[in-house]
This record gives C-alpha cells, structure tokens and sequence, in this order.
C-alpha cells in the first residue's frame, strides 16, 4: 500500500509540474476569468455541467461563487445544471440522456452567458451537445479535458486539457484549475481592502 501511495504521488506531482511548465495555461486562466467576469459584469451567468466526479466539480465551483471563496461578498450568479432531479430526469425521459445539459441551456442560456463543461474525456456527447447549444446562442464555452481533448477542444473559446490520460490526474487538474478562477472571478467582482 505504501509504494502504490508513493506512487500516486509521484504522478500528482509530475502532473502539477508540467501544468506549472505550461506558459498558456495561465494565459487560458486569465482568459477565462475574464469571459466570467465580463458575464456577471453584464447582469450575465456562469453555467456548470459535467458527469459523474465532473457533477460534482460543476456543483462544487457554482457553489464557491454563489456563496463565497476566500471571503465574504455578494453572491455571483452561478449554475449547476447537474443538480434538479426533476429536470434532468424530464429532459432524459423525454428527449434523451444526451440532452440533458443542452436543453437547460436552450431555456436559461442568453448572449454574453458563460457555460463551463467538464469532460475528462472532452468526448461525451451530452457535453458536446451542450457545448452546442451554447454556440448557437452566443455563450461562451470553457471547456475541461484531459489531454486529448476530444471533441470539446475546438468547441471551446477556452479549453484546459490537462497533461495525463489518467482519469484521476485530469481531475485532481481540473479542481486545481476550477479553485483558481473562482478565487480570481471572486477578486475581480469583488476586491478586497488593500490589508
């Protein structure tokens, strides 16, 4: 047990010091925390969406901005659209499983919106028809991968693939990432004292 917990992290580590060696990656940061903040800025919102462990990403980072991060300050507009059962299972029932996400976005999505996709893969197909809804209606789309891609890559204004085929070291990657701009969105909407 102890080799393979000194395994693992090894590969954390080798993960976070190739995304700490990837000078885009900050750019894509600051980049993306701005398309947020120009939403909210704008009476806009961000949107969440992600399967499984991404759900919960999705949840977990609409939460931190709806109800703070480091401190306190008025809510920001922010959505998971992983988390009324009722709709989800409507949008199932009715249209497919593969809609899930698109048809929220079709009814809340408006232009200047953001929609935050999580995919380890960058493959599944109810993200990727998410990803198109929000297209069509003039939101921008950051999505999260690994490092492939998959299909979401040249769908999204902003994508972060990170470095690893493992599906763990993606989303260790992606909550790392996710913290980030939340703390940064949070800053910028709302900035501190200078002490």
């Amino acid at each position: 047990m102890k080799a393979f917990i000194a395994l693992e992290f090894e590969k954390l580590l080798a993960n976070f010091n190739k995304m700490a060696g990837d000078p885009g990656l900050s750019d894509n940061i600051v980049g993306a925390v701005e398309l947020c903040v120009k939403a909210l800025r704008a009476g806009g919102k961000v949107m969440f969406a992600g399967n499984g462990g991404s759900a919960a990403d999705a949840q977990h980072w609409a939460g931190e901005l709806v109800s703070r991060f480091y401190y306190d300050r008025p809510g920001l507009a922010a959505i998971a659209l992983t988390t009324d059962s009722s709709i989800l299972t409507a949008i199932g029932n009715d249209y497919g499983y593969d809609y899930t996400f698109a048809r929220q976005v079709e009814a809340l999505g408006r232009d200047g919106d953001v929609l935050v996709v999580i995919s380890t893969s960058g493959n599944s197909p109810n993200i990727i028809r998410a990803a198109e809804a929000a297209k069509a209606r003039g939101v921008a789309v950051v999505g999260f991968t690994g490092e492939g891609g998959g299909k979401l890559a040249p769908m999204s204004d902003i994508c972060f693939r990170i470095p690893s085929s493992e599906t763990p070291r993606i989303q260790e990657g992606h909550e790392f990432i996710g913290h980030l701009l939340c703390a940064l969105i949070e800053a910028e909407m709302h900035p501190r004292a200078a002490n």
